[in-house]
């Protein structure tokens, strides 16, 4: 593991990194923000998964999370979306699938299932690096995430739902299995077999959850996604249907960009930090 870039940032530090991934069998990048309690005492860690396209850098430098990472004590962590640059043919053809757009599954057809298993990558070798290198509290952690990002957060919080204190989503996809970007990316990476795609649809996975974990959803009402991409009354109604306590909140005027993230990032930070914090 290769530490490329550190910041200074709020009486913390960015940090950006760089290791060959088991996982992946590819380089893979990550960044962390370290808050400056870390330098005393263990603390607790929330990782961010991002959307299409994205880099670990979107995150750190967008969302303006780090003022109130800092206040509460909470190493944030964000990776890259995709392995990247193998030379795999097709993988830089289009932005919602291959480089970029890992949906954080494990590719079980050729030519994507030797490298792309970002399920595997964020759920299990990325949290064991994070606990072996930095001082954090592995009974201490929360997921959350955007569009692709955010059905990677809830998927993976649903799927291992002793591992994560609470969840939260801006504009997921809660559905990939029923809209274009969710069908083009599984059908590309898990085959025609639409049993398969189950294990990675929010949806299809809420009435399997063994017990409640804390889910707090922000949707912008102007997200030129919402509609044929992501949804959200589907989780709504799933939701109802099973009685499973969840926050979806509706935000007036707000986009699918990083500028709505920013405006209710501290939401989401504080949301977190109740279950974090608290047994």
């Amino acid at each position: 593991m290769e530490m490329t870039k550190s910041q200074a940032c709020f009486g913390g530090e960015i940090q950006y990194y760089t290791h060959q991934s088991e996982a992946n069998n590819a380089p893979m990048n990550f960044a962390v923000f370290l808050p400056p309690q870390i330098e005393d005492q263990t603390v607790p860690v929330l990782y961010w998964l991002s959307g299409l396209t994205c880099t670990e850098d979107n995150f750190m430098a967008k969302a303006g999370a780090q003022r109130i990472a800092a206040e509460l004590g909470i190493m944030l962590v964000s990776m890259d979306t995709s392995p990247r640059n193998l030379d795999i043919p097709g993988e830089n053809d289009s932005y919602d699938f291959g480089s970029g757009a890992g949906f954080y599954v494990n590719a079980t057809q050729k030519p994507w299932s030797h490298n792309y298993h970002m399920y595997d990558y964020v759920s299990m070798e990325l949290p064991r690096i994070i606990e072996a290198y930095f001082d954090v509290d592995p009974e201490r952690k929360s997921i959350f995430g955007h569009s692709m990002g955010g059905h990677g957060a809830l998927m993976i919080a649903l799927r291992n739902i002793d591992v994560y204190r609470s969840v939260s989503a801006f504009a997921p996809i809660v559905a990939p299995t029923q809209c274009p970007w969710g069908q083009k990316a599984f059908r590309g990476y898990l085959g025609d077999d639409e049993s398969a795609w189950a294990d990675y649809d929010t949806c299809l996975l809420l009435p399997k959850a063994t017990k409640i974990i804390p889910i707090l959803i922000d949707q912008g009402t102007e997200d030129e996604f919402m509609s044929e991409q992501l949804m959200p009354e589907k989780f709504e109604q799933k939701s109802q249907v099973m009685g499973y306590p969840e926050t979806l909140r509706m935000q007036p005027g707000y986009d699918h960009s990083y500028y709505f993230i920013a405006t209710f990032i501290e939401d989401h930070l504080r949301f977190h930090a109740q279950y974090l914090f608290y047994d």
